[in-house]
């Protein structure tokens, strides 16, 4: 079967992408920083008959993240789908004028080089196979930055970069870059932003594979930092 690695995986849209892609045939690599909170994921996950196992890293620490990602490899075989979507930390989103040099590392840390080792570990395994998805999940900040969550918009901003160039390196290979824009908050029954919604829009990215960015719903001035998981 193939295997969707889900960096960010928690019970709102973490475990609403996994069912939607277990439906599919594809076994679940959770990966978060909680080995018994994805244990219990994994568990309510199989009682609908979803193979998903959990695999603990912090996406900071670089080798616990490829660490993981080698796990989960190992355990239910290569990774077709890559989906980055953790939740920032509160303290990443700083006013501007409040923002130093030193409060960009945690942002770039979690938004940036996490993605690029992530992605860097499990491509040489897409191209192999000759085919994957890497999917961004990313907040309203990562197109329009919020003087009062600096680093989180900076890190969006660099994220959405890193994404958008590798969307276009890598077309060539049959390897699709898609982005997720979700402006304010994740929201169970929300027209635009519930769970299950916005794992149909995820899906339709990877299975479609068309352009590079969409949105969850339209951006409006003041959109927020990041999606719940």
């Amino acid at each position: 079967m193939p295997t969707l690695a889900l960096i960010g995986a928690g019970p709102g849209l973490g475990a609403a992408v996994a069912r939607r892609f277990g439906r599919e045939g594809f076994d679940i690599a959770l990966i978060s920083r909680n080995q018994q909170h994805l244990d219990a994921l994994a568990a309510e996950l199989a009682g609908g008959g979803v193979h998903a196992r959990g695999f603990a890293a912090d996406v900071r620490d670089r080798k616990a993240l490829t660490a993981a990602l080698d796990a989960a490899t190992s355990t239910l075989g290569p990774i077709e789908v890559l989906q980055y979507s953790p939740v920032p930390h509160k303290d990443f989103m700083k006013p501007v004028l409040d923002t130093r040099p030193q409060d960009l590392e945690g942002p770039l840390a979690f938004s940036l080089f996490g993605p690029m080792t992530a992605v860097e570990h499990v491509l040489p395994g897409m191209r192999e196979h000759g085919a994957g998805t890497v999917l961004f999940v990313n907040g309203g900040t990562a197109v329009q930055p919020h003087p009062q969550r600096a680093g989180t918009s900076i890190a969006f901003a660099a994220e959405s970069a890193y994404a958008r160039m590798l969307h276009d390196a890598l077309a060539a290979d049959s390897i699709h870059i898609a982005q997720l824009i979700i402006p304010g908050a994740i929201a169970p029954g929300d027209e635009h932003t519930d769970p299950g919604r916005l794992a149909e829009i995820l899906w339709t990215l990877h299975h479609q594979r068309g352009d590079f960015r969409h949105y969850a719903s339209p951006i409006t001035h003041g959109g927020t930092a990041g999606p719940g998981s």
